[in-house]
């Protein structure tokens, strides 16, 4: 369990910088459009997963699981659920009133993907290295 708490903080601090860096740079080469919609999307996606770590971590405390007669999973998948749909009207709201370019959202979202990709990179090389030694 520690491990994996360890890949999620990774995840979570590596979200941030990715967006801030990512949010940086199309804010020094990119349209206006461009970098806001870079900015804005990071930002959707990197508040969004921070509230799922914390649904999570509040809801599978042992407090909580010790309490009989509650629907855990069907707690987290509320919230889920409500965030996923905000998220996406955000989104909505962004493209269609032409406030963003679809492509620098894109880009922005893909911050938390990139920062998985990264945690699972990071993971399998030292599995690799740790059966080679």
């Amino acid at each position: 369990m520690q491990d994996l708490q360890k890949i999620v903080n990774f995840v979570t601090k590596t979200n941030w910088l990715l967006f801030m860096g990512s949010s940086l740079l199309a804010l020094m080469t990119t349209p206006t459009k461009v970098s806001l919609g870079v900015l804005l999307g990071g930002l959707i996606v990197a508040v969004n997963f921070q509230l799922l770590k914390k649904t999570i971590v509040n809801n599978l405390s042992p407090e909580v699981v010790s309490v009989k007669g509650r629907s855990l999973v069907g707690n987290v998948l509320v919230k889920y659920y409500i965030r996923f749909v905000i998220s996406g009207g955000l989104i909505f709201l962004l493209i269609s009133n032409h406030i963003v370019h679809p492509l620098g959202l894109l880009a922005g979202l893909s911050v938390v993907v990139a920062s998985m990709f990264l945690a699972t990179l990071l993971e399998l090389t030292r599995l690799f290295f740790k059966e080679a030694v």
